[in-house]
């Protein structure tokens, strides 16, 4: 049996990582991308040492040029990717008057057109192997979060591209679906904690208390659901946005 190739981006850190770790124990190669190929090694060691298959590749998601070669070197090395998690983030946090115009095109750039571009590379490989799965990052913060105008834009704009892949991609076997994460101890949640001049650990507990399982997320607990949704047992569940928060979100 062909081994299944996946790619995600964003991997070199946090739930990117976490992500890359779980598909390649799932059995699948991983295709690892992040901005900086070196960055990458440590997930790709991981994943070796785990016995698993696994390739580093630098690619800026939102250049074009960057990201169709970073696809065609996924399918050289690894295989015919079927399996593609958007996950490359960044933010750039502040309030609406304080915000500037490379503050907004970066997150919108990134998230995106990171996604769009990404989906667009991979979708002739899916269609061609008349199978895929596609899980976009999204965020709680779609909902609306003090200070991050660009970001919850992005993330609300997520949603909405991955319920219009889910109806066009549908027909050729391919899935398309959402996970907007809560609150999730990453650089990213340290990085929001240090600009409101908060001790991460405060912040972390400040959460937990808001939240009904009363703990913060792990990169697992977002890795574990995208398991799911990649896997071929999910072939029913497309074009839906997943929370995983530790509760429902109002």
């Amino acid at each position: 049996m062909t081994q299944t190739v996946a790619i995600v981006t964003g991997a070199a850190r946090g739930i990117g990582a976490a992500t890359a770790r779980r598909l390649a124990a799932d059995g699948m190669a991983v295709g690892v991308l992040d901005l900086d190929e070196d960055g990458c090694a440590g997930t790709v060691k991981e994943i070796a040492d785990a016995g698993g298959r696994a390739a580093g590749v630098g690619a800026d998601v939102s250049q074009r040029d960057q990201v169709e070669a970073a696809v065609e070197r996924v399918a050289s090395e690894l295989g015919a990717p079927t399996v593609l998690v958007n996950n490359a983030g960044v933010i750039r946090d502040n309030l609406l008057f304080k915000m500037t115009d490379d503050d907004w095109d970066t997150v919108l750039g990134v998230h995106l057109r990171g996604a769009f571009l990404m989906s667009r590379a991979v979708q002739k490989y899916m269609v061609d192997q008349r199978y895929g799965r596609i899980v976009n990052l999204s965020s709680s913060s779609a909902l609306g979060n003090r200070g991050q105008v660009n970001y919850s834009a992005a993330k609300a704009g997520m949603q909405g591209f991955t319920k219009t892949l889910a109806i066009e991609l549908g027909p050729f076997g391919v899935t398309a679906n959402a996970v907007a994460p809560g609150f999730i101890a990453t650089d990213m949640t340290a990085a929001t904690a240090a600009r409101v001049g908060v001790a991460f650990e405060d912040f972390a507990k400040a959460a937990a208390e808001r939240i009904p399982v009363r703990r913060v997320g792990q990169p697992a607990d977002v890795a574990n659901m995208i398991s799911f949704l990649v896997s071929e047992g999910a072939g029913f569940v497309s074009g839906q946005v997943i929370y995983v928060a530790g509760g429902p979100l109002s």
